[in-house]
């Protein structure tokens, strides 16, 4: 590629002697960059690259379901939570109905689990006998404890304070939140008091080891609680899955769980005396009207189960075991049902970086195989400056084709991907706007990183080369299962690939198990990855103006 113009001389009539404005110096490299027609162009391929890889890959999703359906006709929408984030909402649920404030007290005295193995996973709930085969072992996330619920509505308001498999004692409420009470699984030598009470919208948690000294885990305000409310005992248990990697990519094996509590010491408060239980199963296992037990009296005759792996018994007037599957969580990629989110309609991303890295290592190296870099020094003393001057010119020229490209690709990739029957995880607008600005800004932080390490070398093969290795490789290592996952983490730590991360659109949810591993994860957070990015540019940008300004042009 030839140039076709020399630089504008800036120390020329009318220019102080020695010192060119920054905004003449800016101009001049804008101008220069403006005139190499490959340069603009290659510019305006990487932004097509990034819409055409994005949209294929969306368009080339198959999802399939009954009766030789695809497509559209698969289309399954879940339900959404108070925060409007996909959610989970199954699981067995013995209750009462609460009309203004109350509480609900329990004893918990032990906690069992099983699951099966062997086979592909199967969404919680599915049809078949959960405890023909498998282990007897709760799984790491059963919960099973008392709850308060808005209604019977999937991803309505909750509250709820449980015990889990192995992580002791929690208080969680609408899906995303969770927070720890008391350590250790529950069992008859060791067992866990339960309280939840209403105040209002206000909803507190609380936990004893002896039903004597209670201990506040939390408080949840849950906002536009109707007047009468669902109060009582739940279980649920996540689908059990076994991820196995390989060279090259992983595989997930498993199915469904139970998990059964036992209860004693049951107390309420605010409800009438002597109520009955109801119990049913909320969500895919059997809703309102679905799958429903019949209503039970304390010291009547157990109630049957609801159906294979949802089940209530009243054991005395004030004892109850329940048995449930499912989960009460935030939906993660890879969750139940045929999922994608706005950043799958982003992998273009990386195909258009590898042009803008090309064309920035070009800025940085061209007028050093030209000869020209004298012209240019000579004109601007303050050589950084002119190190300052490409830096902002490739970043605005990398940001606003980065920013084109991401405002075509997610809201046309959404499109296409219901279109294909995926139903796309909702996100804020604040979100989406974060993972569409940041992909540009990440496009322009590493077009200056190719612009400074240009500059170092002074080669531009030797500049693409370095930056390939230093940002490209860690990422395709880590994204096509080739490290660990411990090193694939610890790669996205510390290299620049790190800067991918400002595309993650949700968040990684402790309490809810699943395959956090790149490229749909990352283990630092959005602006955390980021950061990494900006200061190996930052390392590198100092180095090129220290060496700017001690080797001779």
């Amino acid at each position: 590629m030839t140039a076709t113009t020399l630089p504008p001389r800036l120390d020329g009539p009318g220019a102080p002697t020695g010192r060119a404005g920054f905004g003449s110096v800016l101009h001049a490299e804008w101008t220069k960059f403006r005139t190499l027609r490959g340069w603009v162009i290659a510019v305006v391929i990487a932004a097509v690259l990034i819409d055409v890889f994005g949209l294929f890959a969306a368009g080339g999703m198959s999802i399939g379901c009954g009766q030789n359906l695809s497509g559209k006709a698969c289309y399954r929408a879940l339900p959404t939570g108070p925060g409007g984030q996909a959610v989970t909402d199954t699981f067995l649920f013995a209750r009462q109905p609460l009309t203004g404030d109350g509480s609900i007290t329990v004893r918990a005295t032990s906690l069992t689990g099983h699951y099966s193995t062997g086979g592909p996973a199967q969404a919680a709930g599915s049809a078949g006998d959960v405890q023909a085969t498998g282990v007897d072992e709760a799984q790491p996330w059963s919960k099973v404890g008392i709850i308060l619920k808005a209604s019977l509505v999937q991803g309505s308001a909750y509250a709820a304070m449980a015990n889990t498999g192995s992580h002791g004692t929690r208080m969680q409420w609408n899906y995303t939140h969770d927070v720890a009470g008391l350590p250790g699984t529950v069992s008859t030598a060791s067992p866990h008091w339960l309280r939840l009470t209403r105040s209002g919208d206000d909803i507190t948690g609380y936990d004893s080891a002896d039903g004597v000294s209670w201990t506040k885990v939390a408080t949840a305000h849950l906002a536009g609680l109707p007047a009468t409310v669902q109060i009582g005992l739940f279980a649920a248990s996540p689908e059990h899955v076994e991820v196995t990697q390989f060279f090259g990519g992983s595989s997930g094996t498993g199915g469904p769980s139970t998990a059964t509590g036992t209860f004693d010491h049951i107390r309420l408060t605010g409800t009438p005396a002597g109520a009955a239980w109801t119990a049913s199963g909320v969500g895919d296992t059997g809703g309102p009207g679905q799958g429903q037990a019949p209503a039970a009296r304390p010291g009547g005759p157990a109630p049957e189960p609801v159906d294979g792996t949802m089940a209530f018994r009243q054991t005395g007037v004030d004892q109850a075991t329940v048995t449930g599957t499912g989960d009460i969580a935030p939906v993660v990629p890879g969750g139940p049902g045929a999922t994608a989110t706005i950043e799958d309609h982003l992998m273009g991303t990386f195909v258009g970086l590898l042009v803008l890295v090309v064309v920035a290592a070009m800025v940085g190296t061209a007028e050093y195989r030209r000869g020209l870099v004298r012209v240019t020094l000579a004109a601007v003393p303050r050589r950084g400056q002119v190190l300052a001057a490409k830096a902002l010119v490739v970043a605005a020229v990398a940001f606003v084709a980065g920013l084109a490209a991401a405002a075509v690709a997610v809201p046309v990739g959404s499109r296409i991907s219901r279109n294909q029957g995926a139903y796309l995880l909702p996100v804020s607008w604040l979100t989406e706007a974060r993972v569409i600005v940041g992909t540009a800004a990440l496009l322009a932080v590493c077009a200056v990183l190719a612009v400074a390490v240009g500059v170092i070398l002074r080669r531009g093969a030797g500049a693409v080369a370095a930056v390939i290795v230093g940002i490209v490789l860690p990422y395709l290592l880590s994204v096509s299962s080739v490290l660990p996952v411990s090193g694939a983490e610890w790669v996205l730590r510390v290299t620049p690939a790190a800067g991918f991360a400002i595309q993650q659109s949700l968040p990684r949810y402790a309490q809810v198990t699943s395959d956090y591993a790149p490229p749909t994860y990352f283990p630092l957070g959005p602006w955390a990855g980021f950061a990494v990015l900006c200061a190996w540019t930052v390392v590198a940008l100092v180095g090129a103006h220290v060496l700017l300004r001690r080797r001779d042009a």
